[in-house]
């Protein structure tokens, strides 16, 4: 990020057919939740924060495995120490356009 400038790069996640498995996975389970949207930041941080919690505010009762699977994995402490390591903040402002 030092090299590009962290104000030059845009991040996205695309939140559509989750699956409580790893897209790389050669034989993934099938998607468990429908499409929530496409998120996008300047801070990779504040970006898998609001994912995490559109995921928890989804009123798509397969949420529900894919709530399992990140509180089982402790998959919060990838975005946790992420801000501790200085790479963004969990805070952020949602915004639908």
């Amino acid at each position: 990020m030092d090299y590009m400038g962290r104000e030059n790069i845009v991040y996205f996640n695309v939140a559509n057919r989750l699956s409580v498995d790893c897209d790389c996975d050669s034989n993934p389970h099938e998607p468990e939740m429908a499409d929530i949207g496409i998120f996008a930041s300047l801070d990779p941080v504040a970006l898998d924060q609001a994912c995490v919690d559109a995921v928890y505010a989804s009123p798509d009762a397969g949420k529900a495995a894919l709530i399992e699977r990140m509180e089982s994995r402790n998959g919060i402490h990838t975005v946790e120490t992420a801000a501790v390591l200085g790479l963004g903040s969990r805070e952020y402002e949602m915004m639908t356009i």
